[in-house]
């Protein structure tokens, strides 16, 4: 590590990442172990850096196992950006699937509200709607 370290409450906030999150990644292996200085973590540039990248990643919705690829990447393991293609790929469709059931989602949360602000029929539409089985993705008789 450089000559300059800083502590992991100052890596936090370069970073805008919770200190939790922090010990979090170290122990799931996405960010390195620090050295120690005394009782405390020390992390130098590097390791905001790489913080960084994760953040964002995980901004954008990347799942820890993409952030772990998209690292190797970063790192030059010897893979190519054809591979971050792949991974950015298969992101977006997530993403565009995700978008289609939110759509869904806001039109029925919609017409739910509106027979609320109705108030044409008997007892609460809201929670008429979210107790069908077709609303919580139950089969009438399932009972796993």
């Amino acid at each position: 590590m450089s000559g300059t370290t800083i502590p992991i409450g100052e890596l936090s906030q370069r970073t805008g990442c919770n200190i939790e999150t922090i010990r979090y990644y170290e122990r799931i292996g996405v960010l390195p172990v620090p050295l120690r200085r005394g009782r405390y973590r020390a992390y130098g540039p590097s390791d905001v850096r790489r913080l960084s990248f994760v953040r964002r990643a995980r901004e954008l919705g990347f799942p820890i196992d993409a952030v772990r690829a998209l690292l190797a990447l970063a790192d030059g393991g010897g893979a190519s950006c054809a591979q971050a293609l792949d991974l950015a790929s298969q992101h977006l469709r997530d993403v565009r699937v995700k978008i289609a059931d939110l759509r869904r989602m806001e039109r029925a949360l919609g017409d739910t509200v509106d027979a609320c602000e109705a108030g044409d029929t008997m007892g609460c539409p809201l929670l008429e709607t979210l107790c069908t089985a077709e609303a919580v993705g139950i089969r009438l008789g399932d009972r796993s």
